[in-house]
C-alpha cells in the first residue's frame, strides 16, 4: 500500500525530477516506486556513505524486496593495496544474485559503477555447490579452492580463507555470513556445519553450501598464463623486474592486482551487464560531479604513477568506464533524479508535500525535558511511528514515552505500521532521519536524543578472563623470558619432541644462564608462566641449581603472606562495622544522569550500577574503579557524589596534583551547575585566607563537595559529616597517605579511581578485599588493521589522509607534543587543503575536549590532530585511519590501544606508525614496532596485553615494598602466590612458604602423551591447548576441552587420549596427596606426601589381601607388582587403585 502519491514512470527512457523529499522521505519515495514497479531498480549515489545509509533505509521501507548494496573497493585508483576480503565477499555475492532477480533494488556509489568488472560468465560459471553425501577429493578440492583465490591458513577467521586438517576442511566462502566446517568420512562429505570464527566451535548443521570465487578474477593455471601473455604484450618493460608479474607466476596474489583486471579476460564487463534489461534508475543529485571528480583523480594518479618501470599501469579507460559511456547506458532506461531540496512543479517535475520533523530534542535540564515531543504529539493529527536502534534502546524509548503517559504499540516494521489502525506505534530500525507527511510521522531516536553520542558498539562482551592464563603464553616468541616455578627465569626456545624411555613426548625447551638447557614436559606446563615484569631485555636470567631463585621465591612468599594477612584484616574490620545506607534519590538521579552527553559504555554502566548499589546498602563501600584516561571514570565519581550529597553527607575528592584538583573542580562545577550544591577546591592556587575560610565552612557543613590534594588528610581539616571519599589516581599517593586513608576506610564509603589498568589476575587476587569495577571495553578482538611502519615523509601522509577522506571517512593524527600541536595541524592543512582539521589534547578543559570529540563524532571535521588522550574515549565509527608520529616513543600496549581506535568490520582500517630514521631509534623501540607490525591480523586470542605492562600499577595497590618482589619473580607468578595465600589464610591455615604454588604430582606411565603435529600443525595452538589441559581443575573441565578439540580438529588420536587420561590421573592423585606415580610394563610405585588423606588402613588391607601384588617400601612408597604390558592396562590398574584409595566420605 502506497503512502506517497507517486507519478507514473515512463516505460522505457526519459528523465524526471522529484523534489522536496527531506530526510527519510527520499528513501520512502524510492522504496515505493520500486515496490510498485514490476521491474528492477538501480539507485546511484554520490559516495559510499550515502549508499550505506540508503540501503539501510530502503530495506526498512521495502522489506519484501531484495535490497543489495554493491560496495566500493575503498582503495584509490592504481592503489598498491587490495580491497578488504569482506568487501570482495559482499560484491561477489551481489553480482551473483543480480542476474537471477527480476525485481529488487541495487544501491551503488557512482564511482563504483564506473569500474569495469569480470564478464558475467566468469562469475556464474565458477561457483560450486557442496552437498552432504557427495564425494570429495581433498587434494583436488585444495587445488580448486586455490584456483578460485582462497588462501590456505592455519585457522580460518575471514572470508576467502580455508584450512585443511586431515578429514576436516574449514572454509569461509565469499558471500556467506558464517564459515563452514566440512567433515569427511573417507572421501565423502559426512556433515557440513557452520562455526563461529571467534571461538572456532561448531554451531549448527546445514545440507549444502555454495562456493563463490574468492576474487573478482580467476587464478587457475590457464588464466594466469593468459594474464602473463597479455602483460608481456601490453607493456614494453622488463617483466622479470615487475613484482606483479613475478608474484603471480609463483602463485602469490599480489596486492593491488585488481587494477590489472582486464589482463585476465578477453573483454571485461560492466555492472550494467549484470542488471536485468528492464530496469529503472534513481539517482541522487551530484552524481555527475562525483563521476567527473573520480575520473579526474584516476587520470592524475595515472599520470603520476605511470613512469615506474617495475609497475606499469593500464590507462584509465581500460579499467574504468568513461563518464559519457556510463550516462549513455543510463539514457536507455527511465531515470528519476530524487532531490531533498524543493523544486518547482512542472512537466517531468514532481513536488511532494513531505516536511522535515520539527526540533524534538530532549532538553535534559529543562523543567519539562520532553515538552517539545509532548506538544508535537498533541498537535499532530496523523499516526506516529517511533524507531529505536535495538531492542534495548526500544525499552529506553518506551520508558521515556511512559513519562508522557504514552504507550505505543509494538509493530514489526513499516508495512505493519501502514496497515495498523493504532495512532502510536514503535519498532526497531536503524534509521537516522525521520519523516513527516500529512497523515504519517516517523520519529527515530536521533532527533530525540539530539547531540548525544550513541555508541554503536562493535564489540560483543568478550568471554570471561578464564583464558587469560593461556593468553600469557600465546605470544611466546623464541627468546621471551618465562618463569619456571622451581628453577626461576629462563628464556623460551621452542617446542621439541624427544624420545624418552622409548616414548615420544613434547617438551618446552628453556635456556638458563651459562647455556644450560631445561626441558619441561608439556604435562607440567602449569609450572610455567610468562615473565611479565619490566622490559624483556631487563628480565633476570637465573642459573640452574643456584640459590638465587629459591631465595627470591621465599622472600616473595613471605611478603605475599603479610600482604594477604593485611588485606583480610581490613576486610574483616569493614565487614564488622555498620556503614551508612544512603537514600535513593530516584527521580533527581535520573535527571542528573541525563546531563551526561555520551551514551554509557556497557562496563561504565556496570560500574555505575555497582557503585549505586554499594552506596544504598548498609555496608561501607570500598570500590576500586579501574579504567583508562578518558571519559569513563569521572562520570562514575560524579554520580556517586550526587547520591551522597543528596543524603546530606559531604564528599571529599582526593587528587595527587594541584592541576588535577583544578581540572576536577571545573568539571564538578560544570556538572553540578543546576543543583543547589556547593563545590570548593583547596589547593596551592588559593591564598591561605581562602583555604582557611574553606576549612571553616567544611567544619560547619556549608560545603558539600571539596576537592583537594593530600592536604585534605591533615589533622586540622575537620569534616562536619563526611560520607564519601573519592580518590583519583590512587597509584600516585605515597604510603603514609594510604595509612591515613586506611583509618578512614573502615567507616566511610570509599571510591577509588585508577588509570593504570591492572591485569585481570590482580582483580581475582584482591577480589575478596575490595570490590572492583573495570571500565576497559577493550578493542574487539578481530581487527584486521593494515599496519605500516615507515619513516616519516610528506607524500605518505598525504596519501594516507586522502585514501581515508575520499571514502568519506575520518582520520586520527597522533602528535604527542602539546606545545607544537597547533603548528602540526597547520602543516597538515597546507598538505591536504580538503581536510577539515580539529585539535584535541589533555590540557584542554574537559568540557572543551568533550565538545571536540562530539564534533568529530558528528563529522563536523574529518581529521583530529590529538595527543594520546584519544587512547580511550568514544568510538567514532567512521574513523578508520590512524597516523602515529614518533611511534618509537610508545609502549606496545599503548600502540595496540591506539591502533584499536580504528578498524571496523567492513572498512579496511589503516595504521601508519611513523618513525625517525632507523639509526636514531633505540633497539627496544625497533623491536616493539616489529612486534606490532607483525600482529596485523590479530588472530583470536592474540592480545598484546602483558607485552610490556610496567608493574607500577600492580605494585602499589596496597603499599610500597612489593614492586621489588614482583620484579624478582615476575608478575603472573606473584599474583598466583597472593591468591593462594589469601585462600589459605581464609581457611585458617599457614601459607606454605617453600612450595607457594605446589608443583602437582609427577606421573610417568611410559606412554606417548602428546598432541601430534599432524593432528594440529600450528605450534601456538598446541602450546595453548597444552597449557589449558595442564591447567584444567576437574574432570568436567577436561571433558569440555575434549569436546572442543574434537569439534575443531577431528577425533583425538591415541597419544592425545593418553594425555587426557594422564591429566585426569594427575588431578585424582593431587586430591589423594600422592606426589609421584611411576608405572611400566613390570609394575609401578606410588609415593605419598607427608600429609595424605588416604587412610593407611586401606593400604594395609590391600597388602594383606594380595601380598604378592602390593607392598610398602619405606614409610611413603607403595609398590605394585603386576605385569602391565599395554598402556591400557596401566591406566585401568591405576584408575581402579585410586578409586579404592579415595576416602569414603
Amino acid at each position: 500500500m502506497s503512502v506517497l502519491r507517486l507519478p507514473s514512470l515512463p516505460a522505457n527512457a526519459g528523465k524526471q525530477q522529484w523534489g522536496n523529499l527531506p530526510s527519510a522521505a527520499l528513501s520512502l519515495a524510492i522504496a515505493e516506486a520500486a515496490s510498485n514497479a514490476g521491474r528492477f531498480t538501480l539507485v546511484l549515489t554520490e559516495g559510499s556513505q550515502s549508499a550505506e545509509r540508503l540501503q539501510e533505509e530502503l530495506a526498512f521501507f521495502a522489506p519484501n524486496l531484495p535490497v543489495l548494496h554493491f560496495p566500493d573497493w575503498e582503495t584509490l585508483p592504481y592503489d598498491v593495496f587490495s580491497p578488504h576480503q569482506d568487501i570482495i565477499s559482499q560484491r561477489i555475492a551481489a553480482l551473483y544474485q543480480l542476474p537471477q532477480l527480476s525485481r529488487g533494488i541495487l544501491v551503488v556509489p557512482i564511482a563504483t559503477a564506473l569500474h569495469r568488472l569480470a564478464p558475467k560468465r566468469f562469475l556464474l560459471g565458477s561457483s560450486l555447490v557442496l552437498d552432504v553425501g557427495q564425494t570429495l577429493d581433498v587434494e583436488q578440492m585444495r587445488t580448486r579452492l586455490e584456483a578460485a583465490g582462497y588462501r590456505c591458513v592455519d585457522t580460518v577467521y575471514e572470508h576467502g580463507e580455508f584450512a585443511a586438517r586431515g578429514a576436516l576442511i574449514d572454509l569461509f566462502p565469499m558471500g556467506s555470513d558464517t564459515p563452514y566446517r566440512i567433515d569427511l568420512f573417507d572421501d565423502e562429505i559426512e556433515t557440513l556445519r557452520t562455526f563461529d570464527p571467534e571461538t572456532q566451535r561448531s554451531v549448527d548443521k546445514v545440507e549444502s553450501i555454495r562456493l563463490l570465487p574468492a576474487r573478482e578474477f580467476p587464478l587457475e593455471k590457464k588464466a594466469v598464463t593468459d594474464f602473463r601473455g597479455r602483460f608481456r604484450e601490453r607493456f614494453d618493460v622488463d617483466f622479470r623486474r615487475c613484482p606483479i608479474y613475478q608474484d603471480l607466476s609463483s602463485g602469490i596474489t599480489p596486492a593491488g592486482i585488481e587494477y590489472y583486471l582486464p589482463l585476465f579476460f578477453e573483454e571485461t564487463g560492466t555492472l550494467f551487464d549484470y542488471l536485468p534489461g528492464d530496469t529503472q534508475v534513481f539517482s541522487l543529485p551530484g552524481i555527475e560531479k562525483a563521476a567527473e571528480q573520480f575520473w579526474l583523480d584516476a587520470r592524475n594518479r595515472y599520470e603520476d604513477r605511470r613512469v615506474d618501470p617495475e609497475r606499469p599501469l593500464l590507462p584509465p579507460a581500460d579499467i574504468f568506464l568513461p563518464v559519457e559511456d556510463c550516462f549513455a547506458r543510463l539514457k536507455s532506461w527511465p531515470r528519476v533524479v530524487v532531490n531533498q531540496a524543493d523544486i518547482e512543479p512542472g512537466v517531468g517535475q514532481t513536488r511532494f508535500d513531505a516536511r522535515a520533523l520539527p526540533d524534538l530534542a530532549i532538553q535534559a535540564k529543562a523543567g519539562e525535558p520532553l515538552a517539545a515531543l509532548r506538544r508535537f504529539i498533541e498537535d499532530y493529527q496523523g499516526r506516529v511511528l517511533f524507531c529505536a536502534e535495538s531492542a534495548g534502546r526500544r525499552e529506553v524509548l518506551l520508558e521515556l514515552l511512559a513519562r508522557l503517559k504514552l504507550k505505543p504499540k509494538e509493530v514489526d516494521g513499516w508495512p505493519a505500521f501502514v496497515e495498523s489502525g493504532e495512532r502510536l506505534n514503535i519498532c526497531i530500525a536503524p534509521l537516522d532521519e525521520g519523516l513527516l507527511l500529512d497523515d504519517l510521522a516517523l520519529i527515530p531516536e536521533n532527533p530525540l536524543f539530539g547531540q548525544r553520542v550513541m555508541q554503536r558498539r562493535r564489540r560483543e562482551k568478550g568471554r570471561d578472563g578464564g583464558d587469560n592464563v593461556i593468553k600469557n603464553l600465546t605470544e611466546l616468541r623464541e627468546g621471551a623470558p618465562v618463569v619456571h616455578i622451581d628453577h626461576g627465569v629462563g628464556r623460551y626456545l621452542g617446542l621439541v619432541t624427544m624420545e624418552f624411555d622409548g616414548q615420544a613426548a613434547e617438551f618446552l625447551a628453556l635456556q638458563y644462564a651459562d647455556e644450560a638447557k631445561l626441558y619441561v614436559p608439556v604435562a607440567s606446563l602449569h609450572l610455567i608462566a610468562r615473565y611479565t615484569g619490566s622490559d624483556d631485555a631487563l628480565a633476570p636470567l637465573h642459573r640452574l641449581g643456584s640459590e638465587t631463585w629459591q631465595k627470591a621465591k621465599r622472600k616473595a612468599a613471605e611478603q605475599v603472606r603479610d600482604v594477604a594477612a593485611e588485606l583480610l584484616d581490613i576486610y574483616a574490620r569493614r565487614a564488622a562495622r555498620e556503614g551508612f545506607a544512603f537514600q535513593d534519590p530516584a527521580v533527581d538521579y535520573a535527571t542528573f544522569s541525563a546531563g551526561f552527553p555520551f551514551e554509557e559504555t556497557p562496563d561504565q554502566q556496570a560500574a555505575i550500577d555497582a557503585v549505586r548499589a554499594d552506596m544504598l546498602a548498609g555496608k561501607p563501600m570500598d570500590r576500586l574503579v579501574c579504567g583508562d584516561v578518558g571519559f569513563g571514570k569521572t562520570e562514575v565519581a560524579m554520580r556517586a557524589a550526587f547520591i551522597a550529597v543528596h543524603s546530606g553527607k559531604q564528599v571529599a575528592v582526593l587528587v595527587p596534583t594541584t592541576l588535577l584538583a583544578q581540572q576536577h573542580y571545573n568539571s564538578f562545577r560544570d556538572r553540578f551547575a543546576d543543583w543547589p550544591v556547593k563545590v570548593e577546591v583547596m589547593s596551592r592556587f588559593k591564598s591561605a585566607k581562602e583555604v582557611e575560610g574553606a576549612v571553616q565552612q567544611l567544619a560547619e557543613g556549608k560545603v558539600d563537595i571539596v576537592i583537594g590534594t593530600h592536604k585534605l588528610l591533615q589533622e586540622d581539616v575537620k569534616f562536619h559529616n563526611l560520607g564519601l571519599v573519592i580518590i583519583d589516581e590512587e597509584h600516585r599517593f605515597g604510603v603514609r597517605q594510604k595509612e591515613q586513608l586506611k583509618a578512614l576506610r573502615s567507616e566511610v564509603d570509599i571510591l577509588t579511581l585508577t588509570a593504570t589498568p591492572i591485569p585481570r589476575t590482580l582483580n581475582m587476587a584482591v577480589a575478596g578485599m575490595r570490590d572492583l569495577s573495570i571500565i576497559a571495553t577493550p578493542p574487539a578482538r578481530r581487527l584486521s588493521v593494515r599496519t605500516f611502519v615507515m619513516e616519516e615523509n610528506k607524500p605518505t601522509i598525504k596519501e594516507a589522509l586522502l585514501r581515508e577522506l575520499l571514502r568519506g571517512g575520518q582520520v586520527y593524527y597522533l602528535h604527542n607534543d602539546v606545545k607544537t600541536i597547533e603548528k602540526c595541524a597547520a602543516d597538515l592543512a597546507e598538505l591536504v587543503p580538503e581536510a577539515r582539521i580539529g585539535i584535541g589534547h589533555g590540557q584542554m578543559r574537559e568540557r572543551d575536549l568533550e565538545q571536540v570529540m562530539s564534533d568529530f563524532y558528528h563529522k563536523r571535521f574529518n581529521v583530529l590532530v590529538a595527543s594520546t588522550i584519544i587512547e580511550t574515549g568514544i568510538d567514532v565509527p567512521s574513523a578508520n585511519t590512524i597516523i602515529i608520529e614518533r611511534a618509537d616513543k610508545f609502549g606496545l600496549a599503548q600502540l595496540h590501544q591506539l591502533r584499536g581506535r580504528v578498524g571496523r568490520s567492513h572498512h579496511q582500517a589503516y595504521a601508519y606508525l611513523l618513525t625517525p630514521p632507523r639509526k636514531s631509534m633505540t633497539e627496544d623501540a625497533q623491536k616493539r614496532l616489529e612486534a606490532i607490525a607483525g600482529a596485523q591480523d590479530l588472530g583470536a586470542g592474540f592480545i598484546l596485553a602483558t607485552h610490556d605492562l610496567e608493574i607500577r600499577g600492580a605494585g602499589e595497590l596496597l603499599g610500597d615494598g612489593q614492586s621489588g618482589q614482583i620484579q624478582a619473580v615476575g608478575f603472573t607468578l606473584y599474583m598466583e602466590m597472593l591468591e593462594r595465600a589469601v585462600k589459605a589464610i581464609q581457611k585458617g591455615e599457614q601459607p606454605n612458604l617453600d612450595q607457594p604454588l605446589g608443583g602437582g604430582p609427577e606421573i610417568n606411565l611410559r606412554v606417548p602423551a602428546l598432541i601430534p603435529e599432524d593432528y594440529l600443525p600450528d605450534v601456538h595452538a598446541r602450546l595453548i591447548l597444552y597449557k589449558r589441559i595442564a591447567s584444567a581443575t576437574d574432570e568436567d573441565g577436561l571433558k569440555e576441552l575434549q569436546v572442543e578439540m574434537i569439534d575443531r580438529f577431528g577425533l583425538l588420536p591415541e597419544p592425545t587420549k593418553n594425555l587426557m587420561r594422564l591429566t585426569l590421573l594427575k588431578l585424582q592423585a593431587d586430591k589423594l596427596g600422592i606426589t609421584k606415580v611411576d608405572a611400566g610394563p613390570q609394575g609401578g610405585r606410588i609415593e605419598f606426601a607427608a600429609e595424605t588423606c588416604v587412610d593407611p588402613l586401606t593400604l594395609i588391607k590391600l597388602i594383606q589381601a594380595q601380598p604378592k601384588r602390593y607392598k610398602f617400601e619405606g614409610a611413603t612408597v607403595f609398590k605394585i607388582q603386576v605385569p602391565m604390558e599395554r598402556a591400557e592396562e596401566r591406566f585401568n590398574t591405576l584408575e581402579a587403585l585410586f578409586e579404592r584409595l579415595a576416602p569414603t566420605t
